[in-house]
């Protein structure tokens, strides 16, 4: 019955939503998303908690105004990906702006492939549809299979609307798929900064111990492709701000999983410096920290799953 609810209630955004003048849309939004955070539900205390340590000298209030700009901006993000399959490609190019895109233009124009990682922050689905559809990429990405399977199979549908390749991960991963897209030139995007598999790479992420996914770093190293942190967040306009960071080059020496081990730690550095920029914007209402997880939880430091995406 729960799963029901839930799909029915995603498919009445992606019917409803989307049919709002924009300006109703976003006092919808952040009208629900003030009633949420004044219930202070468990995905609010753990935002709350998360940004703590995002910001350590923030007192209570300061910590309470960042939770509630941050289901401001989650809820920007739902509304927004419930009305983006009606937008139109003009709507799509005037709604986001990319800071040194030529790190993501170059590489393509020599045939090389591209990994884009990028952490829970702004909308990853609106600059999905922009690479699509302004820059004329070829973009593929890897989505966690939901339950009922028919929510999983909107977000499937929604995303190949925009332009997008989806691949599932259930269990096993789509590694090798992933890697023939990028040998052939083609871009990959990865939500890489919490892990669902529980088997990822352990990095220093804000002082802590925590587990990132390694399968942006090493289909940079076995497929020669160029991994490129990627920063999005929101402003007072409804444009979004994007900001391709430097490339993450392979370490000349060492086993492939030490390599995929600095290059994964430097992928959490430049995730920690867009976050510590827009902590309002960061997206992770789950427990992230190991010291948060529950023993069974706890990653065993050897995977290397592709990275997936799940809000």
């Amino acid at each position: 019955m729960r799963e029901r609810l839930t799909d029915g209630l995603y498919g009445l955004g992606w019917t409803a939503v989307k049919r709002l003048p924009e300006g109703v849309a976003v006092r919808l939004g952040r009208r629900i998303a003030d009633t949420a955070w004044k219930r202070r539900g468990p995905g609010v205390r753990q935002l709350e908690a998360n940004l703590a340590r995002v910001v350590p000298d923030a007192s209570p209030e300061r910590l309470g105004e960042l939770s509630r700009a941050g289901m401001r901006s989650y809820l920007r993000y739902w509304m927004e990906s419930f009305r983006l399959p009606a937008w139109s490609r003009e709507r799509i190019a005037a709604g986001v702006t990319i800071e040194d895109v030529h790190r993501l233009t170059e590489p393509q124009e020599r045939g090389q492939g591209v990994v884009l990682a990028l952490p829970h922050l702004g909308n990853w689905d609106l600059a999905g549809a922009y690479a699509t559809t302004h820059l004329g990429l070829r973009l593929t990405t890897v989505a966690e299979r939901l339950k009922p399977e028919s929510l999983y199979d909107r977000f499937v549908a929604y995303r190949e609307s925009l332009g997008m390749e989806v691949l599932p991960h259930d269990g096993g991963t789509p590694f090798g798929v992933l890697a023939r897209r990028l040998r052939a030139g083609g871009v990959v995007a990865l939500v890489a900064d919490r892990d669902l598999s529980a088997s990822g790479v352990e990095v220093t992420f804000f002082g802590e111990r925590t587990s990132m996914p390694a399968g942006p770093a090493l289909l940079a190293q076995q497929t020669g492709a160029l991994l490129l942190p990627v920063s999005l967040w929101f402003d007072d306009t409804p444009v979004l701000r994007c900001r391709v960071h430097p490339a993450i080059g392979v370490p000349e020496s060492g086993t492939r999983k030490e390599r995929a081990a600095v290059m994964t730690q430097h992928l959490a550095d430049a995730f920690a410096e867009g976050i510590a920029a827009h902590p309002e914007d960061w997206h992770m209402l789950q427990r992230l920290w190991l010291a948060d997880l529950p023993p069974r939880d706890l990653p065993d430091s050897t995977g290397a799953g592709p990275g997936t995406e799940r809000r």
